[in-house]
């Protein structure tokens, strides 16, 4: 699999001199010749607190392993009142697909018109509102049944984009353009990713079973609660997605057939054990041909094996 990696070579110079906002601008972009798999389907956690945002989950690349892995949506603090969080988005140009990270601002910019959920239906956010320093809920697209939060209401969220799984931009993939008030929100004073999704990045890139050639695109931590906590009652799976105690190690051999779903260690097994009869051949017990050994004048009925001979059983 070719990939290249791309750095901006003035960016240690120009992280001397630039404030922070500039300094989100300056990324690592990354180039795969493969396509990104398609967005998997999973249910949003229950929000922990009172401001927090919803990020949602996207596939990233990882080189060393050359391979992609899913970076689970998770609910995080806004990094300062008044931003909200522009997902990234891959993008196909020519051959190649390249990343778009995303960042904190005023407005929500271009995503690529990729339909990540949640209140990001393509286009702007759907999702919440700030007003006087707080942020506002929208109940319809919102997990917020578990904490006491008064600062809600109750929007019906129409999406005027097709619905798909398709996680990139251009190509064979979502034809979407940016508008100029998105291109004005790209251009405008931002921020780049909090810590706490950082944490989550780095988590995810270091779990085998994040990676797509290990969960087939169904990953078995599909979002959480709170940035970095990939274990406890705030993780959700992806639906059809195996247990994570089923999904394979680093040395168990890799599938023939990538598309084929990893199935839990138990069936196999059994289907296995129900294959073996078939698979080698059946011994069947001939007693026409075995020697019967001599029989002893006394005891004639114990040599008749028509009433006491009983078929070998197969080993």
């Amino acid at each position: 699999m070719k990939k290249s990696w791309r750095l901006l070579l003035l960016a240690p110079l120009l992280a001397l001199q630039l404030p922070a906002w500039a300094l989100a601008q300056i990324s690592l972009d990354v180039s795969v010749d493969v396509p990104p798999p398609e967005l998997p389907v999973y249910d949003q956690p229950p929000i922990p607190a009172d401001g927090y945002l919803w990020t949602p989950g996207y596939w990233a690349w990882d080189d060393d392993a050359q391979d992609y892995y899913w970076v689970p949506g998770t609910w995080v603090p806004a990094p300062q009142p008044d931003y909200l969080w522009t997902p990234g988005y891959w993008a196909a140009d020519g051959a190649v697909f390249l990343w778009h990270g995303g960042y904190w601002g005023p407005q929500v910019g271009f995503y690529g018109g990729v339909n990540y959920g949640y209140g990001y239906g393509g286009n702007g956010y759907q999702g919440g509102y700030w007003r006087d320093g707080h942020l506002n809920y929208n109940r319809s697209v919102n997990n917020i049944n578990n904490v006491q939060i008064t600062n809600v209401y109750n929007k019906t969220v129409i999406n005027n984009v097709t619905v798909n799984r398709i996680s990139y931009n251009g190509g064979n993939g979502i034809r979407a353009q940016p508008s100029p008030a998105e291109l004005a929100a790209a251009r405008a004073p931002h921020l780049g990713v909090t810590s706490g999704q950082r944490e989550q990045v780095d988590a995810a890139r270091r779990n085998p079973a994040l990676r797509m050639s290990q969960n087939q695109g169904h990953p078995p931590i599909a979002a959480t609660a709170r940035p970095g906590d990939f274990s406890g009652p705030g993780v959700v799976r992806a639906r059809n997605a195996a247990a994570p105690g089923a999904v394979r190690s680093d040395n168990a051999p890799a599938r023939t057939n990538p598309g084929q779903r990893e199935e839990p260690v138990a069936p196999q097994r059994q289907q296995e054990q129900e294959q073996q009869p078939r698979d080698r051949p059946v011994q069947q017990p001939r007693p026409e041909v075995q020697e019967p050994r001599p029989a002893a004048p006394a005891r004639p009925a114990e040599h008749a094996p028509e009433h006491t001979s009983r078929p070998v059983r197969p080993e």
